[in-house]
């Protein structure tokens, strides 16, 4: 199942729902494996059998060599060599490098990511073996855990040489501002990347506390 020359990244899908965050995270994940255009796949695992049969339209338009939606763990998924597994996980001793391209072709994430407070889920992974990485130590979202993993695999770029918004504000409207608790990657414009949608999405959840506070 991996690609002839690409890296694979498998979200384990640990939420019995698909929430609106998640799905345009998931979204923002397909299309960037798309874009790279270096036959890498994108592998939405662990999916209750519902979900699978009931993914959004905007996520089954992605459906393809790019992008894999399944009802399977990674451990059950077929070609996948254990020794080539790297799961990112904030525990790890070692952080990633651009070397571990050369060591690794599946690389794992759990709902382990883009918690606050964290919460330790990756130990539902963990004990299947997996060699793990860390990306440092503050929190991102799933979609950037991916975005930046990619960076350094791919891209061959250090975790340093990237360049990150950490807990950025983001302005709702005028009178209103909300930080979020996260680390994200810059675009050239110096703006933290985020799915299409999200900042719609928060600020209509912003919306939503001020509204139960009456």
């Amino acid at each position: 199942m991996s690609a002839a020359t690409g890296k694979n990244y498998v979200v384990e899908h640990m939420e019995p729902e698909m929430g609106a965050w998640s799905t345009l995270e998931y979204i923002a994940i397909a299309s960037e494996t798309a874009a790279a255009g270096r036959g890498s796949v994108f592998y939405l695992t662990s999916l209750q059998a519902s979900l699978a049969a009931d993914l959004p339209a905007t996520l089954t338009e992605k459906l393809g060599e790019s992008f894999v939606a399944t009802t399977k763990d990674v451990e059950t998924l077929s070609g996948v060599p254990k020794h080539r597994v790297c799961l990112l996980d904030p525990q790890a001793e070692k952080t990633l490098a651009p070397e571990d391209g050369d060591v690794f072709d599946w690389f794992v994430f759990g709902g382990i990511l883009g918690d606050d407070p964290p919460r330790d889920r990756t130990a539902e992974l963990r004990k299947y073996g997996y060699t793990g990485r860390n990306l440092q130590k503050l929190q991102m979202t799933t979609d950037t855990a991916v975005r930046v993993t990619r960076i350094v695999i791919e891209e061959k770029k250090k975790l340093d040489e990237i360049p990150y918004a950490d807990y950025p504000t983001l302005q709702i409207n005028k009178n209103e501002s909300t930080e979020m608790p996260f680390r994200y990657v810059k675009d050239d414009k110096g703006t933290p990347i985020m799915p299409d949608g999200m900042m719609e999405l928060i600020k209509l959840d912003a919306d939503k506390s001020l509204e139960d506070m009456f």
